[in-house]
């Protein structure tokens, strides 16, 4: 535990590309990793593209509903701006220390001595649940989105919660087979991803701009609604910057691949970074594009598909032409899925291999013949086959499984970002090198992230409609306090005693 000393009493070998090998191997004298060379040296390009542009355009009914046009447009560049701070910081972390752990792991290193085992446990924990429960989001939408095609398509259709249920259980399964039997393929996968994001992108925006019914910029720019039943503006549009959030999440990605990236402390930083505002900037055009293209808020809420984003390609092309336009939305929606879950299973891996969870021999078993963590990508899907289950007696499941996600991912957020702030502040001298760093800006630059991250945690929590019942209430605040508690509850009966913080076994390393 001495790493926290006030000197830096051993170097982070895996920043230097000629000892990551090393570092690794010597890791693994403890733990497994597993690696795929032909596709994890290109992952962390691809990985990152989070495809922003098409989760606002698929999850832009919250902000439709509570703030209309203009309070999807203003709310998406404030996130946007915000999130930056976030990323750069995340960065930052992922260069001075690349590892699958991603959060509960930077807690470990930049804590105080005293309190980082306790920490970096609820990290974890919490760590785990964001990771989850966007794996469970985006098997959510996908499947759903399919449920949307067939009203369009059968106007007579009556979409009920249990069959979308089970649309989302086969895009469960597509990702459960891919990341295990299909792993070999996956370095294609991720051309193909990038080649149908960058063409997706193209064909929506130049359709729309052509074909559509375009509102008056004033609309776009200026005209907030309120379908939520707020009462105010103000709060109305507070609330519905989740959708705006949503889209802005998970362009970390990458940084629960690093202990499988050649040079992770060079390139992961890049690949998060550049993938982040590349697709900020792809989707404020697409978000533009959307709302100039929607004639009517109100009809686009009530559409029966429940998607707006499918109610616009109704209005500028036939049939034909939405299921068209939704199909090259849904394929790389789909490898995305896959890839995501990639991350998930390696982010859950990790913090059982440091004995965090129940079960953890289990889940951190690596499967010697494929070398890949099966166990926990098995867990993965099941947990979000269970998150699934919400949409069977909730009108608001999405809703639900959204705000989880930015809620735990908020708060993982929030302890590492303050960690490094407090270690930056008192002792600056300790911290590991990055080759990817913020210069003399950097603590300002976290200061600001970490105030974003407090004010969209809080913002989380709140349903997306009043008066609240059982059908609409945000179960997110359920789940999430059930899983804080659960976390303190397991620290104490078996954490304190088993787990120890990843920065012991940095020690470890650094002393072979």
């Amino acid at each position: 535990m001495d790493r926290m000393g006030k000197t830096q009493q051993f170097k982070v070998d895996m920043l230097l590309p000629d000892n990551t090998a090393q570092l690794i191997n010597m890791f693994a004298a403890k733990h497994p990793v597993f690696c795929r060379p032909q596709f994890f040296g290109r992952i962390a390009v691809y990985v990152g593209v989070h495809h922003a542009d098409l989760n606002i355009s698929r999850s832009d009914y919250e902000g439709l509903q509570d703030g209309g046009l203009a309070g999807m447009l203003w709310t998406y560049v404030w996130s946007a701006i915000g999130f930056g701070f976030i990323i750069v910081s995340i960065s930052e972390m992922a260069s001075m220390a690349p590892t699958s752990g991603g959060q509960y792991h930077w807690v470990s290193e930049f804590a105080s001595p005293r309190y980082q085992k306790f920490l970096s446990y609820v990290t974890g924990w919490m760590s785990v649940l964001a990771w989850q429960a966007g794996t469970a989001s985006g098997s959510f939408l996908t499947g759903t989105i399919i449920q949307g095609l067939i009203s369009v398509r059968d106007p007579n259709y009556d979409p009920t919660g249990w069959q979308g249920t089970l649309f989302v259980f086969a895009m469960i399964l597509i990702a459960f087979f891919f990341n295990i039997y299909g792993a070999g393929f996956m370095a294609r996968m991720q051309n193909v991803l990038l080649a149908t994001h960058v063409l997706c992108w193209l064909v929506v925006v130049v359709t729309l701009w052509v074909l559509a019914p375009l509102q008056p910029a004033e609309a776009v720019f200026t005209k907030f609604e309120n379908f939520g039943g707020w009462s105010s503006m103000g709060l109305t549009v507070m609330v519905g910057q989740l959708a705006a959030i949503y889209g802005c999440l998970s362009c970390d990605a990458t940084a629960h691949m690093s202990e499988e990236i050649k040079d992770a402390g060079r390139y992961v930083p890049i690949a998060i970074t550049w993938s982040y505002f590349a697709n900020a900037i792809l989707a404020l055009v697409v978000l533009i594009t959307m709302l100039f293209a929607t004639p009517s808020v109100e009809d686009s809420l009530n559409d029966d598909t429940g998607f707006p984003f499918i109610y616009v390609f109704k209005q500028a092309t036939n049939t034909a032409g939405v299921n068209g336009l939704t199909a090259i939305i849904l394929i790389p929606v789909i490898i995305s899925n896959i890839l995501f879950n990639a991350s998930t299973a390696r982010q859950t891996f990790s913090f059982a291999r440091d004995r965090g969870l129940p079960f953890s021999n289990w889940i951190a078993k690596v499967d010697e013949k494929r070398k890949l963590p099966v166990n926990s990508i098995i867990l993965s899907c099941i947990i979000s086959a269970l998150l699934s289950l919400i949409n069977i007696g909730s009108e608001t499941a999405f809703n639900a499984i959204v705000s989880l996600n930015v809620a735990a991912l908020m708060f993982s957020y929030s302890i590492s970002m303050s960690c490094l702030i407090w270690r930056k502040i008192f002792h600056p001298h300790t911290l590991p090198p990055a080759r990817w760093g913020l210069g003399r800006y950097g603590l300002a630059v976290n200061i600001i992230g970490w105030l974003y991250v407090l004010f969209a945690l809080f913002w989380s929590f709140w349903p997306e409609s009043t008066p609240v019942t059982t059908e609409t209430f945000n179960w997110n605040v359920v789940i999430f306090v059930a899983v804080f508690l659960v976390s303190l509850v397991m620290y104490v009966v078996q954490g304190r005693h088993h787990y120890d913080g990843p920065v012991t076994e940095v020690k470890r390393c650094e002393e072979l």
